[in-house]
């Protein structure tokens, strides 16, 4: 919380009807007061009255519980186990990913099986009769559309692609294409086994694919750069867990262009790694040190402690000489120390960096390495220079292991399907994640130039949509939903896992703790999932609002359980509310006929216009994003099949035909028999949990901007979470239009759950509101806090020969009066130029009352993170949130030509106007401050007085103060807008991204790359050490 010093601004809390009365000088005549702590209090008290009264006789809320009990014997009322749910659907996910291994391990098998069976032939050309692409690529498919594809698709046939910068007619490709042609037959077996199998996929060490079914190419950018050796699934595939650290020389030596190319070289390098790795990256000269002094052991290499790792790395600088000892020394002690912190524990290696040198620091490979040698090391010599690189030379060789470790790496590799992280899928899937295995060369000679440790990848796609649907959702209500996990913490599902970009060279890694406001209840869940444990517990916390302005506190209870055979684990969250819901059952097929007749859209003039949820209630039923479009269509299917059809789901639409029902009745009942505009009315409606909302009148329906799933409304949801009444006023910023009373109409939303006990069950399964009129409510807000209609006996009005107190009507130009809402936003004020100011954030109406309530914890505020954010792209930018200027390679890629020639290009070559990012949130939210305060706002040279009060059973705030007499306040000026956080690490808080400030990114042109292939690296190592490293 800010604090102002005493010159600048004071804010008192006073008890009521104490100081304050100090405060205001004895009255004379025609003085105006400020009202009294009882006027405000009396003033609030008739406001909830009027509330009360009305919205309860126009919403019908009452009659809408009689009529549910009237129905009783249509419906049952079921309960929702959540252990039993969270195990039936661990079950399901456990089955559907073990089919997919299934067909996963059959294609390894036979891939490695079909490749050692081919005879390699030297003298294969491009010619056209030899050429296997060019006979490929002659043949004319036919493709069909294919919905779970997305895509036109033939199965008769796979297809190939091969990166641009790769030559088709070389031998090694002619050779490939010959002996992978063969899969089809497999990939053809795995579908007739498995029809619900997406794309299955060979990606080869060379860089072609050659994926099934075929569909026509789509180059996910204007240019063609695809390479799948780039694709996170290949690279997660082919490489296994590795320790490691990087250590580099910061002597005097490097200076200028050596030291800028080894600090690009080092972000290169952390870039390969992913979260199955760990890593620490330290500067040496005469001693050598961690660049982030607070990563003492091997950390994760996941998103957030590279991009401390990038941060540090781009601070070094040079000074000292040169001692290799030290260097070696911290990395060995890295790796071999007997710590308890969590490694990989597979393959070890030390990644050094320097301009050159004569040490070869042998008595510290005695001392450590040798005579296991079970850290491997490599040396890359950067800059123009004329040191000897025999030294380094010696240190890389002298420190490498020989066949026993093909041998440990492929048994190691071979027998495990490993599971991707999220990711987008490059042929339109949409979100996926991969299985994938490495395909081993079996052949005897595996020292021929031919042949290679690994031949590539195989993957099967599965979406995350068909994960999907094997959990339940409208079981659980509005606020219940289930979420799986992988061993790093990152969600596989989650409502909240929404990327706002396409990014086809990333996985979406967003944290279970980055998906939802993060407490210590949520941690240590989190941590009892990874461990693979299963557990339940009951928690109050704070839940971020659909729309993310506004922060609930919630009841909600977790359950979790591991998913067997795999290492993801699954939870399910139920709010308390929602351990209940209905199951309708309407046999009486007349019944379903009368019920389904207010569907009709002739019955809109009468009855109010319907918004049915877009489900998928049949799997005929045609979605469309437009609701009248989508209800003709689920119309004309239901003129075709019965509820209780086999291709319908049956709860879904027994459910939504009874709420129909229940709601035709409400408005025959109650709402046919009122005339809005008397109550100051816009509209009335009701939505439900079966995905009706009824909107009445019909005419209401064409300014109604709700989402029409009620599971999606903003208004839906918060008033499930909230007692009583939730106003929301439509949101409006300071660069929206001007609008004037007498051209516009405004509508305050104002919702309210419906509770009700049945059977000694409780359940909410609808929510019923109206809209009120601005215009009109702003004149009665007015008289309710008014005196001259005040009735009570002896009250404070104005006479001739004593003062009287202000209100909100008759002196407007000197007291403000506003209610707000628990978000902190403008719902009402007595200030005519407020107008254009209603569904604001209060601190842009009075940035110095706003403080004053937030200073006084009227309000308390919530920061956030949002890093699935979209931002432009800024050219030249020096942002450390977005370093996603080029690909990052692998190792071997380092010392590859053909690999920094088409990744110059492809920095060059990506037409984006879009760009990742990470956003500041801020919401504030009510205190539980019941009570009502006086405030007294003091800055030096004026002050003034400020009630304040909760409004009962509502989410409003009534605030009434004296306009502020002068500006001399400095405070902060509180804002609700998102801003885009630029990471900055200064602090030793690894894994705490709450600190922002400047970065740095390194986005290089593509003469700066092929400056950098000339001069960056001259590797110690020969070709078949590298890779190793995959």
């Amino acid at each position: 919380m800010a604090i102002c010093a005493q010159s600048y601004g004071v804010f008192c809390l006073l008890t009521i009807q104490t100081v304050l009365i100090i405060c205001v000088s004895t009255p004379t005549a025609g003085t105006h007061l400020f009202p009294q702590h009882y006027t405000m209090i009396h003033w609030a008290g008739r406001i909830e009255k009027e509330l009360e009264k009305v919205l309860q006789h126009v919403t019908g809320a009452q009659q809408m519980r009689s009529i549910y009990n009237e129905k009783k014997s249509q419906f049952e009322i079921k309960r929702n186990n959540p252990r039993d749910l969270v195990e039936r659907v661990a079950r399901d996910i456990s089955k559907l990913l073990n089919s997919k291994r299934k067909a996963l391990e059959k294609l390894a098998r036979e891939a490695e099986q079909l490749q050692k069976e081919h005879v390699w032939q030297d003298g294969v050309t491009d010619g056209e009769e030899e050429n296997p692409l060019e006979t490929s690529s002659s043949l004319e498919l036919e493709f069909v559309d294919d919905p779970n594809f997305k895509n036109k698709v033939n199965y008769s046939s796979s297809a190939v692609q091969i990166p641009t910068d790769i030559y088709k007619g070389s031998p090694v490709i002619l050779n490939e294409l010959n002996w992978t042609q063969a899969l089809e037959r497999v990939f053809i077996e795995n579908r007739r086994e498995d029809s619900s199998l997406r794309w299955q996929v060979f990606g080869s060490a060379t860089g072609m694919t050659r994926y099934y079914p075929a569909t026509p190419w789509r180059a996910p950018n204007k240019i063609d750069l695809y390479d799948v050796r780039r694709r996170p699934w290949y690279i997660q595939g082919a490489s296994s867990p590795k320790d490691m650290v990087i250590i580099v020389d910061v002597s005097g030596s490097v200076s200028g262009l050596t030291l800028k190319l080894m600090k690009t070289s080092v972000v290169e390098m952390l870039d390969t790694l992913s979260d199955d790795d760990y890593v620490n990256v330290a500067r040496f000269n005469e001693k050598a040190d961690a660049v982030v002094p607070c990563f003492r052991t091997l950390v994760q290499a996941n998103v957030r402690n590279k991009k401390i790792f990038k941060e540090a790395v781009m601070r070094m600088q040079a000074k000292g000489t040169t001692d290799y000892k030290s260097g070696f020394t911290f990395a060995f002690e890295q790796l071999l120390n007997e710590s308890s912190a969590p490694r990989a524990n597979c393959n070890k290696m030390i990644m050094m960096f320097t301009d050159g040198g004569e040490d070869r620091a042998q008595e510290i490979f005695e001392k450590y390495n040798w005579p296991n040698k079970t850290v491997r090391v490599f040396t890359f010599s950067v800059g123009q220079h004329n040191y000897d690189v025999t030294p380094l030379q010696w240190i890389a060789c002298a420190n490498k292991v020989h066949d026993m470790h093909y041998k440990w790496l492929f048994d190691y590799v071979s027998k495990q399907v490993q599971w991707t992280n999220v990711y987008q899928d490059a042929l339109g899937l949409g979100l996926v994640i991969t299985g994938t295995m490495p395909v081993f060369n079996l052949t005897a000679d595996t020292a021929s130039s031919q042949n290679q440790l690994i031949l590539g990848v195989m993957g099967v796609d599965i979406a995350i949509n068909e994960i999907k649907k094997k959990t339940p959702t409208y079981r659980l209500g509005a606020n219940g939903y289930t979420f799986a996990i992988d061993p790093n913490g990152y969600v596989l599902l989650h409502p909240n896992l929404r990327p706002k970009i396409i990014n086809f060279r990333e996985p979406v890694t967003l944290d279970f703790l980055d998906a939802e406001l993060e407490d210590s209840n949520k941690e240590e869940i989190r941590r009892q999932m990874i461990d693979g444990k299963s557990g339940q517990r009951k928690i109050k916390t704070l839940i971020k609002s659909v729309d993310e302005r506004y922060i609930d506190e919630a009841v909600r209870t977790y359950t979790w359980t591991p998913v067997e055979g795999t290492d993801y684990s699954l939870g399910l969250v139920l709010p308390t509310y929602s351990e209940n819901h209905i199951k309708a059952n309407l046999s009486d097929q007349i019944l379903q006929v009368q019920y389904f007749e207010s569907l009709l859209p002739n019955t809109f003039e009468s009855e109010g216009h319907v918004f049915i949820a877009p489900r998928e209630y049949c799997n005929d039923l045609e979605l469309s994003n437009n609701n009248t479009e989508f209800l003709l269509n689920f119309i004309a299917l239901m003129e075709k099949v019965t509820p209780d059809s086999k291709q319908c789901d049956n709860l879904l639409l027994h459910n939504l035909i009874l709420d129909t029902g229940i709601i035709r009745q409400l408005v025959e009942k109650v709402w046919k028999n009122k005339d809005l505009n008397t109550y100051g009315f816009l509209a009335v409606f009701a939505a439900t949990d079966g995905g009706i909302t009824r909107v009445f009148p019909n005419k209401a329906a064409e300014t109604w901007e709700e989402d029409p799933e009620p599971f999606n409304a903003t208004y839906y949801r918060r008033s499930l979470d909230n007692k009583g009444y939730i106003f929301r006023a439509p949101y409006r910023t300071a660069k929206d239009e001007l609008l004037t009373p007498e051209n516009d109409t405004i509508g305050i939303l104002v919702s309210t759950a419906l509770e009700m006990t049945i059977g000694g069950k409780t359940i909410k399964p609808a929510v019923v509101g109206v809209k009120l009129d601005l215009e009109a409510w702003t004149d009665k807000f007015k008289i309710l806090a008014s005196n001259h209609t005040d009735s009570r006996q002896g009250s404070n009005t104005c006479g001739p020969n004593r003062g009287c107190e202000m209100d909100c009507e008759a002196n407007s130009d000197d007291l403000l009066c506003y209610l707000i809402d628990d978000g902190g936003f403008l719902i009402m004020s007595n200030q005519k130029e407020d107008w254009n100011k209603v569904g604001m954030f209060f601190s842009d109406v009075d940035p110095y009352l706003m403080y004053a309530l937030y200073n006084n914890s009227f309000y308390n505020r919530k920061q956030s993170f949002d890093y699935q954010s979209v931002c432009e792209r800024m050219p030249n930018s020096e942002a450390g949130a977005a370093p996603r200027g080029v690909f990052v390679p692998t190792i071997a890629d380092f010392v590859n030509l053909a690999w920094w020639t088409s990744a110059a290009v492809d920095a060059e070559g990506i037409d984006s106007k879009e760009r990742s990012c990470v956003m500041i949130q801020t919401q504030y939210y009510l205190s539980n401050l019941s009570s009502s305060y006086n405030i007294l706002q003091d800055c030096g040279n004026c002050s003034r007085l400020i009630h304040a009060k909760r409004i009962n059973n509502t989410n409003l705030l009534f605030v009434v103060a004296e306009k502020m007499p002068c500006n001399t306040c400095e405070i902060e000026k509180l804002s609700q807008e998102e801003e885009e956080c630029i990471l900055f690490f200064s602090h030793c808080t690894p894994e705490n991204t709450s600190d922002c400030g400047r970065g740095h990114s390194f986005r290089p042109s593509l003469y700066t790359l092929l400056l950098i292939q000339l001069l960056l690296l001259y590797p110690a190592v020969s070709p078949h050490i590298l890779s190793l490293l995959h």
